[in-house]
C-alpha cells in the first residue's frame, strides 16, 4: 500500500547522492515537500530540480549552521549525511574523528532538537536516522564512523522516548554496504589497511559477512524510510530495522 505524506515538510541531509537522493526521490513521490541539503550545494539542486523540491548547501560538521532555519518547520528529518575515514587507531587523525563525529552525530541532535518543537505543537512527526550495521557492530579501522553510528542509536532510542506520546517517532535504518559513493570512495583505503588488492575488496571485505552476497540498493532503504513515516508504522518507535542480508544474524 503506498505510503501518501502530501503536505508533509522533509528534511533530507546528505541528499546530493546515493541514499539520500534516493530518499528525497522516494519520499517526493509520496507526496512530500522535500529539501535536499548538501555540503555539495550543486549536486543538491541537480537532484532537487526535477522533484520540485529545495535544494540547500550547507556544511553540517560545521558548528555555526543554522539548525533552525534547517529544520524548524520540517515534520518528517531524515538524518543520512554522512562521511568514511578507513585507518587503524593509532594513525586515526584527531581532526576527522571530531569531523565525522560533528557530521554524523552532533547535526542530527542539533537538527531533531530544532524540529521537534513544531512537531509536539501538532503532534505529529517522524525521525528516521540513517545508520548503518556498524550501528550494531564493530568493524576494524572505522573507529569515528562506527562510534558515530554506535551514538546515533542511543540518540534515537532517546528521542523515541521523549517523542512517543507526543505523536513523534524515531527510528534507525541499518543497512549493510550500500551501492553509493561514499562505499566506493573507501575501496582504496581498504585495500591499503587489509593488504590486498582493490579489485578484491567487495568480496573480501564488504560481502564477507552478509548470508546474501550483494550491496545494498540506496532504493531499499529509501523505500523503508519512507514506510516508516506512513500510518501502517505508527507504532514503530526506537527500533533499529536491519537491512544486512544477515550480517547480524551471526
Amino acid at each position: 500500500m503506498p505510503v501518501d505524506l502530501s503536505g508533509r515538510r522533509v528534511l533530507v541531509t546528505g541528499g546530493a547522492s546515493g541514499i539520500g537522493a534516493a530518499c528525497a526521490e522516494k519520499f517526493a513521490a509520496a507526496g512530500a515537500l522535500v529539501t535536499v541539503a548538501d555540503l555539495d550545494e550543486q549536486g543538491a539542486r541537480k537532484v532537487a530540480g526535477p522533484l520540485g523540491a529545495v535544494a540547500v548547501g550547507v556544511d553540517l560538521a560545521d558548528p555555526s549552521f543554522d539548525a533552525r532555519a534547517l529544520a524548524g518547520g520540517m515534520d518528517i528529518v531524515v538524518n543520512n549525511a554522512g562521511i568514511q575515514h578507513v585507518s587503524p587507531v593509532e594513525e586515526f587523525p584527531e581532526e576527522k574523528f571530531r569531523q565525522i563525529l560533528a557530521l554524523m552525530l552532533e547535526a542530527p541532535f542539533r537538527l531533531v532538537r530544532a524540529a521537534l518543537p513544531h512537531m509536539y505543537a501538532q503532534q505529529w512527526g517522524r525521525i528516521v536516522n540513517i545508520s548503518s550495521v556498524h550501528g550494531l557492530r564493530a568493524s576494524a579501522y572505522k573507529s569515528a564512523y562506527v562510534a558515530a553510528k554506535h551514538g546515533l542509536e542511543g540518540l534515537s532510542k532517546t528521542i523515541a522516548l521523549e517523542g512517543g506520546g507526543r505523536g513523534v517517532t524515531s527510528n534507525t535504518i541499518c543497512p549493510a554496504y550500500v551501492r553509493t559513493p561514499l562505499v566506493e570512495k573507501q575501496i582504496a583505503d581498504q585495500a591499503r589497511v587489509h593488504g590486498i588488492p582493490e579489485a578484491e575488496v567487495v568480496e573480501k571485505v564488504m560481502l564477507t559477512e552478509p548470508a546474501v552476497k550483494r550491496l545494498v540498493e540506496p532504493a531499499e532503504v529509501a523505500d523503508l524510510a519512507v514506510f516508516l513515516c506512513g500510518p501502517q508504522m505508527s507504532f514503530a518507535n526506537g527500533s533499529s530495522f536491519v537491512l544486512d542480508g544477515g550480517w547480524t544474524a551471526r
